[in-house]
């Protein structure tokens, strides 16, 4: 086997202004290590946005070589050019250039798996078919020689008829500089030579081919051939196009003639795979693997009841994680903010625009900003996961379970996706073929607990959960975990409710290759992470921060001119009876009250008390329930709000905004938030669908306004109904 040259990839320098000179799709099949490949290659230098007029993300970066500035595009993972699922059928579009405003492509790195030839040799055997510059990337090269398979670069690269195999490790970046002077030359190499495999195929495609209407623009080989195998859809409607009216006409006879009764993919998968089995024979030996602890260990989180135990215990420590390790940060961004809220207030004095600054922008935005170091950790663990090919083991080790709701396996990982955030959850369950299974793994989303969550949560159960232990488990802990289980159990039995009613169809198959176990990329885990830190401080610093604004005003207006009065009358006679501290208690005291007195006759005020009676049966009162319906449009917003609502109403002297609400009390003096009421309140966040962008994407991946209409009266019912029997038994 040639060995990989262990050169390291020195930092890219390179100006992110100026334009790429060429444009290189990077092809792979999931679990390939193409995302890590693609990382290695471009570091920082990459940008995400979306296909257009689709949801589908489109990671692009930058690389220089030589003199070149090169645009590497991420495509989505495929194992065949016969798309099925809708991420599959844009990275075909993109390799054969039908989507607008994307670049043709100069050339393709191909990403092929050396644990798993067999599989990838399918896909790299239909991109030599395209005719274009090729370069093989041959990954995880170092797993491959742990478990004993030796392969031969060198006659690969011969029988895959000269192009360049270049064998490199990407959580290392041994051999990435080799690969560097691949994509130099790639635009400047000669196209991939086609290997006639299938000589019907093609002759039949050529036939095709030779009856195009346009001589000087005919489809090429590879595009008509997948026109026969895969029959004129809409997918392929543009190649349709370019035939005359006799060839569309006998487009069925040639597909006829040429597979019978045989399923196309089918005769497709016989032919390439007796090829890729011919190739296997002649560059690979497998030599007895070592069964490594490593090994063992695997073998044994594979099996059902040690591998779903497993599983629970990792989302566990998960959790506790969440909790234990984020406090000590969470404390200092709390007093910094603290600190600084009061030195605004100190600098600026008294007025409306020292109260905009420290009660509305700093409470506000910083009682959100807190819960950064949590979200990190979360996001962390996810990445960890998904990395380490863990999460595609929890998938396997579930579909047992989703098959009993009537989903499958392929419904996990959006699922699991959903804990970061529900959009991309969502967004990910096109790879779910079937209509009525992405439909309804598309409802049950939403209520896995994402990142906006998470600070509701955290807020609710470090100020009212002791902190205890249960063993040496983390009662908070405990709690937030048992929250996560409930909206698993909600979206699993939202989906068979679905599946048994509105979506009543056959049980879907299910098929995954289950990656090896791998070392998570610390570049990829870093690039991934600061990427989420962007999006929440980018929503901090907008939607919050705008939103803290809004509900300062109305916090703040209009100015009661009785209630000024009234507050010097209150100190005037203060300052009869009274001297020293006791009368610094007592102005204090006014103060509290001339606060909350305000903020009750405000505009916020008045909408609470109108709505104060919907949410009476709950728990809530006019502040509670003001803050829930302000954060309709995004969930993370309601701490804001809480914020900027206890800091204008000066609650008590508490300078924490979890000491303000558990100081908040009703009219009689009994608390606001009891145990009954707090409980209601997670149950109700746990259920109720509060972000505008996930019904937004419901509405886009599904195609109409039925569904996410539905989502939003359903959760909120249900949430709603919740916190009203978790108050009211716990009251009684």
């Amino acid at each position: 086997m040639t060995k990989a040259s262990e050169i390291r990839v020195p930092a890219n320098e390179i100006s992110v202004n100026r334009r790429a000179d060429i444009a290189i799709a990077v092809v792979g099949a999931p679990n390939s290590g193409k995302s890590t490949l693609f990382n290695r290659l471009t570091g920082l230098k990459q940008r995400i946005g979306n296909y257009p007029g689709v949801t589908v993300e489109r990671h692009v970066g930058t690389l220089r070589v030589a003199d070149s500035v090169i645009e590497l595009i991420d495509l989505p993972g495929t194992h065949s050019l016969s798309a099925h699922s809708l991420e599959e059928r844009i990275a075909v579009d993109v390799i054969f250039g039908r989507i607008a405003g994307t670049s043709a492509l100069d050339g393709i790195i191909a990403v092929l798996d050396a644990t798993n030839l067999y599989q990838g040799l399918f896909l790299v055997q239909q991109l030599i078919d395209l005719e274009l510059p090729l370069v093989v990337a041959l990954t995880m090269t170092d797993a491959a020689e742990r478990g004993g398979i030796d392969i031969d670069i060198d006659a690969l690269s011969q029988v895959l008829g000269g192009v360049k195999v270049c064998s490199v490790v990407a959580t290392t970046g041994a051999g990435l500089g080799g690969l560097r002077d691949a994509i130099a030359q790639l635009p400047q190499s000669a196209p991939a030579r086609r290997s006639v495999i299938w000589p019907e195929l093609s002759a039949a495609a050529r036939g095709l081919r030779d009856d195009a209407n346009d001589a000087d623009d005919r489809p090429r080989m590879a595009e008509l051939e997948r026109l026969l195998i895969d029959g004129a859809t809409e997918h392929n409607r543009a190649v349709v196009a370019a035939l005359t009216e006799t060839a569309r006409n006998t487009l069925d006879d040639r597909r006829d003639k040429l597979f019978g009764t045989e399923p196309t993919i089918a005769r497709e998968a016989r032919i390439r795979y007796a090829w890729v089995r011919d190739v296997l024979g002649t560059v690979q030996r497998s030599a007895p693997p070592y069964f490594s602890w490593r090994t063992h260990v695997t073998n044994f989180l594979n099996r059902p009841v040690p591998g779903t135990i497993g599983l629970f215990l990792v989302m566990a420590i998960v959790f506790q994680a969440v909790f234990a390790w984020a406090t000590p940060i969470m404390d200092l961004i709390d007093a910094g903010t603290a600190a600084l809220g009061a030195s605004a207030a100190a600098v600026l004095g008294d007025g409306a625009f020292s109260s905009l600054i420290a009660d509305g922008l700093i409470a506000g935005v910083g009682s959100v900003i807190i819960f950064l170091p949590q979200i990190l950790i979360l996001f962390l663990f996810i990445i960890l996961l998904e990395d380490s090919g863990y999460l595609a083991r929890a998938a396997y080790l579930l579909d047992r379970t989703m098959r009993s709701v009537g989903l499958s396996g392929q419904s996990i990982i959006p699922m699991i996706s959903s804990f970061a955030c529900a959009v991309p959850g969502i967004m990910a369950t096109r790879v779910i073929p079937n209509r009525r299974d992405r439909i309804a793994t598309i409802l049950a989303a939403p209520f896995m607990t994402c990142s906006a969550r998470l600070p509701v949560y955290a807020l609710l159960i470090a100020a009212f959960v002791p902190a205890g232990r249960v063993g040496f488990l983390s009662l908070q802990g405990l709690v937030l975990f048992g929250l996560y289980m409930f909206g698993i159990v909600a979206g699993i039995l939202t989906a068979l409710l679905i599946r048994k009613t509105a979506l009543r169809g056959p049980k879907p198959p299910f098929a995954l290759m289950l990656p090896e176990f791998r070392r998570p990329n610390l570049q990829t885990v870093l690039i991934q992470l600061l990427g989420r830190v962007k999006v929440f401080l980018y929503r901090a610093g907008t939607v919050i921060f705008t939103v803290a604004v809004i509900v300062w005003a109305l916090a703040y207006y209009p100015r009661s001119t009785e209630i000024p009065p009234l507050v010097e009358q209150q100190r005037t006679l203060a300052s009869y009876t009274l001297s020293g501290e006791d009368l610094a208690q007592e102005y204090e005291r006014i103060s509290h009250q001339a606060s909350a007195a305000q903020l009750e006759q405000s505009w916020l005020g008045r909408a609470g008390h109108f709505i104060e009676p919907v949410f009476a049966p709950l728990g809530w009162d006019w502040r509670v329930s003001a803050a829930v319906i302000a954060g309709f449009p995004a969930r993370e917003v309601v701490i804001a709000v809480l914020g900027t609502v206890y800091a204008v109403g000066d609650e008590a002297d508490e300078k924490t905004l979890s000491g303000r609400l558990k100081a908040s009390t009703w009219p009689d003096g009994s608390p606001v938030f009891t145990l009954p009421m707090v409980i209601g309140l997670l149950i109700f966040y746990a259920c109720c669908l509060q972000c505008a962008a996930t019904l937004a994407v419901i509405r886009r991946e599904t195609n109409s306004w039925r569904w996410p209409v539905f989502a939003w009266v359903y959760m909120t019912a249900i949430g709603y109904f919740g916190a009203l029997l978790a108050f009211q038994i716990g009251s009684a």
